[in-house]
């Protein structure tokens, strides 16, 4: 199951681990030998918490063998994104200002995969408190994109996609603002989900954008985020926007029937975007694959794609002003430079332009909602093409074309992106499916059915330079 440039999926990982054919011990040690050969060329990892991970998959080892194996993530190496805190491991965000900074407690959701048995493997490397990237003036470089390093890696989840792409991890966490999940699947060729506002706890991340900011999980299936959101999700008094609302079995509610599944198809988003040509055929046959399946297309029109993106960027900029306000006015040269453009930019919004689009918003989720009520799932691109070149990415890239991820920050939707076939470079295409509040299953079945009905999956991307140069 794992060689040189093979690896399983975290379900993969996870039945051949119950069978007795898989050992803890084993993969970690094969992750570790992984990340020491090739992450000095991708930057995916900030701290690598070797020793733990060894005495974690020993522990695991030692428990499953003994009849009290926890569930599907229990021996499975997973990494965190460095805004998320680890009790005793560094939480820098990737920012002089917190460098050096060791947290006493892990954040919950990073607390109830660790109870769920999962394997530490260390902290992921972002954008400078998940905004000023990609930098290379602040703690640590960028990370890099295993299909093509010269390409830009999506956003702050970045080292999180690098690392499960090329195998470093199994899953990772990240968190999505604006895009930050989804916008490195869609350049990695991975799965990301970012839920419903409220599903898993922010307590002990580091904010953003207190009324945008969502946590989530990033892995190679639909399946693995399913396994994944199981163990993160759920209410948490210490968050005061953590919902309390069950989350069902997501992993065992994936092998649906979409026969009848009713797909609304937001097409003007990806045209207003200026989608490149192989973007529109890559969605424009995945819409024929789900028809394929059963499911049923519905053209859907919203307000105009730039209105979301402003109402979005409006209100990200005002929140992470008021996050970072004190150390700004006080020590500006702390931070990297994208970071202080952008903080500098925030600073010049007024209280009469948040409340504006605060306004804006309520409008928008109520025409969404409205939308939604003769559909189950929504159907948009992740991206207007392939990952661009790095050096494209200036202070204020997200402004230079609208972000097709933005409007369901906006709305607080549960939305997925995966891979939707490659471009004529061998770079991957990406779609994003979107669901009803807190129906983050339906989701998920109907990713994973696409993933079946398609061969994107299989392709991982050849890692012969990368070796070459580790």
């Amino acid at each position: 199951m794992i060689g040189s440039n093979a690896f399983p999926t975290i379900a993969e990982a996870s039945r051949a681990i119950e069978a007795g054919t898989l050992s803890p011990v084993a993969l970690t040690e094969f992750i570790l030998d992984r990340i020491a050969a090739l992450d000095g060329r991708l930057n995916a990892y900030l701290t690598v918490t070797a020793d733990a991970a060894r005495a974690e998959a020993r522990d695991a080892e030692a428990e499953i063998r003994a009849g009290r194996r926890r569930g599907p993530l229990h021996g499975v190496p997973i990494a965190f994104k460095d805004i998320f805190e680890t009790a005793g491991v560094p939480t820098t965000c990737q920012s002089r200002a917190l460098a050096g900074h060791v947290p006493a407690r892990d954040a919950t959701s990073v607390a109830k995969v660790r109870a769920a048995g999962a394997v530490g493997l260390g902290k992921l490397t972002t954008h400078e408190f998940a905004f000023g990237g990609p930098s290379f003036d602040i703690l640590g470089q960028p990370a890099r994109n295993p299909w093509n390093t010269a390409h830009f890696t999506g956003g702050s989840s970045s080292g999180t996609g690098a690392a499960v792409t090329a195998g470093l991890a199994l899953g990772g966490f990240g968190s999505d603002t604006g895009g930050s999940i989804r916008l490195p699947a869609a350049y990695f060729g991975l799965v990301g989900l970012k839920p419903t506002y409220g599903r898993i706890s922010r307590a002990g991340v580091f904010p953003l954008a207190f009324s945008l900011d969502h946590a989530g999980p990033m892995a190679w299936t639909a399946e693995d985020c399913a396994i994944m959101l199981e163990a993160m999700a759920g209410h948490d008094p210490a968050d005061p926007a953590s919902a309390d609302v069950p989350a069902p079995p997501y992993a065992a509610m994936l092998d649906r029937d979409l026969t009848g599944l009713r797909i609304g198809v937001i097409r003007h988003f990806w045209e207003e975007a200026e989608a490149e040509p192989e973007t529109v055929a890559a969605l424009e046959a995945a819409l024929k694959v789900f028809e394929g399946l059963g499911a049923k297309l519905v053209e859907v029109r919203l307000s105009p794609l730039s209105d979301w993106c402003a109402t979005c960027s409006l209100i990200l900029l005002s929140e992470a002003f008021a996050v970072h306000e004190e150390w700004l006015r006080g020590s500006p040269e702390i931070y990297g430079e994208f970071m202080r453009m952008r903080l500098f930019l925030a600073g010049a919004i007024t209280a009469a332009d948040y409340v504006q689009a605060l306004r804006r918003r309520r409008e928008l989720c109520a025409e969404f909602a409205a939308a939604f009520a003769d559909v189950d799932v929504m159907f948009t691109a992740t991206a207007a093409g392939p990952a661009p070149r790095i050096e494209e990415m200036g202070a204020f890239y997200t402004f230079a074309r609208p972000l097709l991820t933005m409007p369901f920050n906006v709305t607080g939707s549960p939305a997925l992106a995966t891979r939707a076939g490659f471009s004529s470079e061998g770079l991957p295409l990406s779609l994003s499916l979107i669901g009803k509040p807190f129906d983050e299953a339906t989701v998920l079945a109907a990713a994973h059915a696409y993933e079946k009905a398609t061969e994107w999956a299989a392709r991982r991307p050849s890692l012969e330079a990368v070796d070459a140069a580790a």
